[in-house]
């Protein structure tokens, strides 16, 4: 089954059972998915889908900071409610000691030794755990073993 067919049974189920934010927050999912089928102009394959789910998990993410800066506990709440749904179609992420390790040992490969190398470095590591890992985790452990 693919991933388009499991959301749309996954949106069934809610509709079905009354559960309003599970059945909004994939509603939403589903139009991101058709949006970005109509933009490509091609039906979106899993990867294509699970790429989509990640942009709007970061969109959440990141509203669910600016809302807490902005004191708005009730719009924290629903947004984290809504990624925790999200995050559930996501693969699980690696954790920051497996990142470091797979960082390290790209930068051995490369034979990087400077922040110069960044670049390099980031897309390397970026193409291999694509959907893995948060790219600002990614990048923050990079400059940190570069910048030694």
């Amino acid at each position: 089954m693919s991933l388009k067919d499991q959301i749309n049974d996954d949106l069934k189920k809610a509709m079905k059972g009354g559960d309003k934010l599970r059945t909004q927050t994939l509603r939403l999912l589903k139009s991101a998915v058709r949006y970005a089928e109509i933009e490509i102009r091609a039906d979106l394959d899993d990867p294509g889908v699970l790429a989509v789910i990640a942009k709007q998990a970061k969109q959440r993410r990141e509203s669910i900071v600016e809302f807490q800066k902005g004191g708005r506990t009730d719009l924290v709440e629903q947004e984290s409610a809504e990624l925790v749904i999200l995050e559930s179609y996501l693969p699980a992420q690696l954790s920051e000691a497996e990142i470091r390790a797979k960082v390290e040992a790209v930068i051995a490969q490369l034979g990087i030794t400077d922040v110069k190398g960044l670049g390099q470095v980031m897309k390397q590591v970026m193409a291999e755990l694509q959907g893995l890992a948060d790219g600002k985790v990614v990048n923050q452990i990079v400059r940190q073993l570069l910048s030694k």
